[in-house]
């Protein structure tokens, strides 16, 4: 009887700890699958994110995004650009933007009973380049094919936090400690632009719809992706002149308004489906004493779209 007994006890411990090691082998497969799916899926929307800020555009040039409330991941986004036709004898369009972006996202190295979450900084830097032709339709109204390259990069340093991860998942995610995304994109643009200029007021409308996917290349094994960044904008704006003067500098009042839909992977992403942009300020008229650094701009903007808002202060310069 007492053999039996222990021989039972001995079995069940056994059984017990063999249930033990395959149940942890399971949950730390499951915690290491769902680590990489949530990196993945971050990373992906990093590619979102530079989709935002691949041409020049009001709405998007200088915006912040946090939420404390949900606890979703803060962003910055910042981005330099313009564009122009080299005069009225050579139609030929030239753009370029240069944005840096700052995405801060938290990942769930635990388990559902146990949570850890790991905070992670990723900054990323994207150019875009754009030709284009204009063609004439009416002395006012040009129509503007333009074909557009963008080059991304995104550094992430967790170094931190490499050995929790290793020991939570069982893997070495290099991704996340010297890691990097390459991204490219090649794609168009198709403008129609309106320009009336007279001595008592000015006024520039611009409708553009742009399209360029992106892609990894050259990326760290763990990360790979496409998105598709598409966007249709309006823009408009006014100026008209005042009777002051800076330092006998004609001094111009200036109205704007801009609105942008985002379109395809890049629609909802960051939980509104467009922002819409209205401005007011100065403008310093300096076409009669500088032929090269015409204007100079000082802009207070107001941004509003689905459950978001904010103002930016910009100053910019025509060329």
């Amino acid at each position: 009887m007492t053999l039996r007994l222990h021989s039972t006890i001995l079995a069940s411990l056994k059984a017990l700890i063999i249930y033990g090691a395959t149940h942890a082998c399971l949950a730390s497969a499951q915690t290491a699958l769902s680590f990489t799916e949530d990196l993945q899926k971050k990373a992906n929307s990093m590619m979102l994110i530079m989709g935002y800020s691949l041409t020049p555009d009001v709405t998007t040039g200088s915006l912040s995004i946090t939420d404390k409330s949900t606890n979703n991941p803060a962003l910055k986004m910042i981005s330099f650009g313009g564009g122009d036709r080299i005069s009225e004898q050579v139609p030929l369009y030239l753009e370029g933007t240069v944005a840096i972006n700052r995405y801060d996202p938290s990942f769930n190295a635990g388990t559902a009973d146990s949570p850890t979450l790991l905070p992670v900084r990723w900054n990323s830097i994207s150019g875009t380049g754009g030709v284009g032709w204009d063609f004439n339709v009416t002395k006012e109204f040009r129509f503007r094919p333009i074909f557009n390259v963008t080059l991304g990069h995104l550094e992430s340093d967790a170094s931190i936090f490499n050995r929790a991860l290793e020991d939570r998942t069982g893997k070495n995610l290099d991704f996340l400690n010297r890691g990097r995304l390459n991204v490219y994109g090649a794609g168009g643009s198709l403008m129609l632009d309106y320009e009336n200029y007279k001595p008592e007021r000015e006024i520039d409308f611009e409708a553009r719809f742009t399209y360029i996917p992106l892609n990894s290349f050259d990326s760290s094994a763990a990360v790979r992706g496409h998105s598709d960044s598409q966007s249709f904008s309006l823009w408009s704006r006014s100026r008209t002149p005042t009777s002051m003067r800076f330092f006998d500098i004609p001094i111009r009042h200036v109205l704007e308004l801009a609105h942008t839909q985002f379109l395809g992977d890049m629609r909802g992403s960051l939980g509104f489906n467009s922002l819409t942009s209205v401005g007011t300020g100065i403008e310093l008229d300096r076409r009669e004493s500088d032929p090269i650094l015409t204007r100079i701009r000082l802009m207070f903007r107001f941004q509003f779209g689905q459950n978001v808002q904010g103002t930016s202060i910009g100053i910019a310069a025509s060329f």
